[in-house]
């Protein structure tokens, strides 16, 4: 697992309770994958989100702490790839989301799935 992006926890990010609001981080990872998706299908323009599987939240984060999202390939389909997520603490590295599945297909101008022609990773930049 390559961890590409970092994110420091503000007051804006938290919840009633004071911990890292799971929306907000959901947002980011969506992001995060579809940037990473978009550079492993050389598609800067024409890819959708269709699935995320189950979200396990593991911890939390605060306020002042600083969290890196890391992604792999786990599968090219013909109009699809899939990705695994990691996110941790930098500075602990205590895993505080995986999420297993996150598809994501490769559509024309019109938003028709289409094959992509990628098989393997193409696009892993160093850590």
């Amino acid at each position: 697992m390559k961890f590409y992006s970092r994110k420091w926890i503000k007051p804006e990010d938290l919840n009633p309770n004071g911990s890292l609001f799971g929306g907000q981080l959901l947002s980011w990872i969506d992001e995060e994958a579809a940037i990473f998706a978009m550079c492993q299908l050389g598609n800067n323009k024409h890819i959708v989100t269709k699935f995320i599987s189950e979200i396990d939240f593991k911890s939390s984060a605060k306020t002042g702490d600083i969290i890196e999202m890391g992604m792999e390939v786990v599968k090219f389909g013909t109009t699809s790839l899939t990705l695994k997520c990691l996110v941790r603490n930098k500075v602990t590295k205590e895993e505080i989301i995986t999420i297993d599945q996150i598809v994501f297909v490769n559509l024309n101008a019109e938003g028709k799935a289409i094959p992509h022609g990628v098989r393997e990773v193409v696009n892993d930049l160093p850590q």
